[in-house]
């Protein structure tokens, strides 16, 4: 969907989500005039049709359409993209401040201690924990194929293995740093731009740990954020095309 069009949606949805009753085609047309939308009445029309083909909306008799569960389920998926654009591109700009450095900083401390979180995860994790990471992968698959946002999954992946390592000192210097480098949105916009994909690397370690093998899962979270580290700097080269880009 090009992303026009995807903004276009998004607010066509939202003002039929925000109508308490069925609307029409010149209600949707007044909406998307105060958001910048200079469109006639019967363009909007066939949007509404095309909406309708889609499964997003729905006709109510003659009094106008609303939106079909799918349809709300789509509004909540763009919304959530919204956010995440809208944070990353604030946490970049505040990356921008304060440095690809600092930013690397973090992920390199996050490398030391979740490294070993991971290695504790694989020797303590108990079979109810398993089946919760478990459950967070299948969330996280579903979540990519229909490209919503994955870092709420993300998040709660890591927390997972941290909560299984059973070490309460490095399970509150992960929260401290997870507290002050807000990095889940970021890197997911990061990763986004330079087309990575971190299933597979929660995958390997959720292997490692499901088979209770500490040095597997050691170094596959130390791969993981390695990985996440190399996708910071091709970021970075990308936007800046020099090595003298700010540090």
């Amino acid at each position: 969907m090009a992303s026009e069009r995807k903004h276009l949606l998004y607010h066509v949805l939202k003002a039929i989500s925000n109508s308490p009753a069925p609307v029409g085609s010149g209600f949707v047309r007044e909406e998307l005039k105060l958001k910048g939308y200079d469109i006639s009445e019967a363009t909007v029309g066939r949007i509404l049709r095309e909406m309708d083909a889609e499964g997003y909306t729905e006709r109510v008799g003659f009094k106008g359409r609303v939106l079909t569960s799918y349809g709300v389920e789509k509004l909540r998926e763009l919304e959530h993209d919204r956010q995440i654009n809208h944070y990353g591109n604030e946490l970049i700009n505040a990356i921008k401040a304060t440095g690809r450095k600092n930013f690397i900083d973090i992920l390199i401390a996050r490398k030391v201690i979740e490294s070993q979180l991971a290695r504790l995860a694989a020797e303590n994790i108990t079979q109810k924990e398993l089946g919760e990471m478990e459950e967070v992968i299948k969330s996280q698959r579903i979540h990519v194929e229909k490209g919503i946002s994955i870092a709420e999954d993300d998040i709660k992946f890591h927390k997972l293995i941290a909560q299984a390592a059973k070490n309460r000192v490095l399970d509150a210097a992960m929260d401290l740093i997870r507290h002050y480098g807000q990095l889940s949105p970021a890197l997911e916009y990061i990763r986004k731009r330079v087309k990575s994909k971190v299933l597979l690397d929660h995958e390997k370690i959720y292997e490692a740990i499901a088979s209770r093998n500490p040095d597997k899962a050691e170094e596959a979270m130390v791969k993981h954020i390695e990985n996440l580290i190399a996708d910071v700097n091709k970021y970075w080269n990308m936007v800046y095309k020099s090595e003298d880009a700010p540090m």
